[in-house]
C-alpha cells in the first residue's frame, strides 16, 4: 500500500518525473518508474459552484486542482456544487484532480464523500479538520466500500489536530499528505494573525516534521491576500525552508509563484541523477 505515499527523501527524483508540461526546465529520468509519485506544488481550490471558475481551471498549469464543497461555497450552495462536482473531475485535463470535502463533523462531509467516490477521475481526497485517526478511518471505509483507491490529505486545523498528528499520519496507507489550514487553526485556538506569523511556527513546524517522518508531503497555509505577491513569496520562501513540499492557493495569479518556489533548484536536480 506504500504505492500512495510521497517518498519525500527522493523528492528531487519526483519532481522529475511527473507534469512535464508544467515543468518546462525539468525532463523525466531514464531508467526511473515514479509514476506513483505526485508532484504538488500547488493545489488550487477552485469552488465548485461557480461554474464559470470551474471551466476556467482548466487552463490553469496547477499540479493539483482542488474542487472545493468546503470554504469556497456558501451553505445554501451546498447541494447545487455536490450537483457539479462528477462533471468537473470528468472534464478536468489537471495531472492531479482532486475534491476537497466538508468536515465530516459539519455532517455534510459523507454525503460529499459518497457523491465523489463514484468519479473514476478521482485522484485525491481532501479531508478538512482532520482531528483523529478515527476521521481517517471513516473516510477510507467509504472509498474501500466502493473499491476504489484514492489518496487522501489530511487537514490539520485546529489544536486536537496538532496534538493527534502523528496517529493521522499513520493511520491509514491512503494517507499521502498532511496539510496545514492557518485562518481554522487560529480560530480554533485564539491565536491573533499577525503578518510575522511567528504564531503560526510552532502548529506548521510540526506538520512539516510529523510528514517528514512518515515521509508524506507536506502543504502549507493559503496566502489570504491573493493581491499582493510580495507577500506570497515571502510565505512560499518561508514554507519551503520549513520543509513544506507545496502550498495551497486560492487564486490563478498564486499559481506560478508557487510552483517556481517549490521546484527544485537545478544542483537538487543534477545531484538526483548522479544518485
Amino acid at each position: 500500500m506504500m504505492l500512495f505515499r510521497t517518498q519525500l527523501f527522493k523528492r528531487p527524483l519526483s519532481l522529475c518525473a511527473r507534469y512535464k508540461s508544467n515543468v518546462s526546465s525539468l525532463t523525466p529520468l531514464p531508467g526511473l518508474d515514479l509514476s506513483h509519485e505526485r508532484l504538488r506544488r500547488a493545489v488550487f481550490y477552485v469552488p465548485c459552484s461557480d461554474e464559470r471558475k470551474i471551466l476556467k481551471s482548466h487552463t490553469s498549469r496547477a499540479d493539483c486542482i482542488m474542487f472545493d464543497l468546503e470554504d469556497g461555497v456558501s451553505f445554501n450552495r451546498k447541494s447545487h456544487a455536490r450537483s457539479l462536482v462528477l462533471q468537473a473531475l470528468a472534464e478536468s485535463p489537471a495531472g492531479e484532480r482532486g475534491v476537497r470535502i466538508n468536515a465530516l463533523a459539519s455532517g455534510l462531509g459523507l454525503d460529499d464523500l459518497a457523491t465523489i467516490v463514484q468519479s473514476t477521475q478521482l485522484d485525491v481526497i481532501m479531508v478538512p479538520k482532520v482531528e483523529s485517526a478515527q476521521d481517517v478511518h471513516d473516510v477510507v471505509r467509504v472509498i474501500e466500500e466502493a473499491k476504489k483507491e484514492v489518496r487522501v490529505i489530511a487537514g490539520i486545523e485546529t489544536a486536537k489536530g496538532v496534538v493527534n498528528v502523528r496517529e493521522i499520519a499513520e493511520a491509514h496507507p491512503f494517507v499521502d499528505a498532511l496539510l496545514f489550514a492557518a485562518e481554522d487553526y487560529c480560530a480554533d485556538t485564539g491565536i491573533t494573525r499577525t503578518p510575522s506569523r511567528q504564531e503560526l511556527y510552532y502548529a506548521r513546524s510540526v506538520v512539516a516534521t510529523t510528514a517528514h517522518a512518515y515521509k508524506l508531503q507536506a502543504i502549507d497555509m493559503v496566502t489570504m491576500d491573493f493581491r499582493n505577491p510580495q507577500i506570497l513569496e515571502e510565505e512560499a520562501k518561508e514554507g519551503a525552508e520549513m520543509g513544506f513540499t507545496g502550498k495551497q492557493v486560492i487564486h490563478p495569479s498564486q499559481v506560478d509563484i508557487v510552483q517556481e518556489r517549490f521546484a527544485p533548484p537545478k544542483e537538487a536536480v543534477d545531484r538526483a541523477i548522479r544518485i
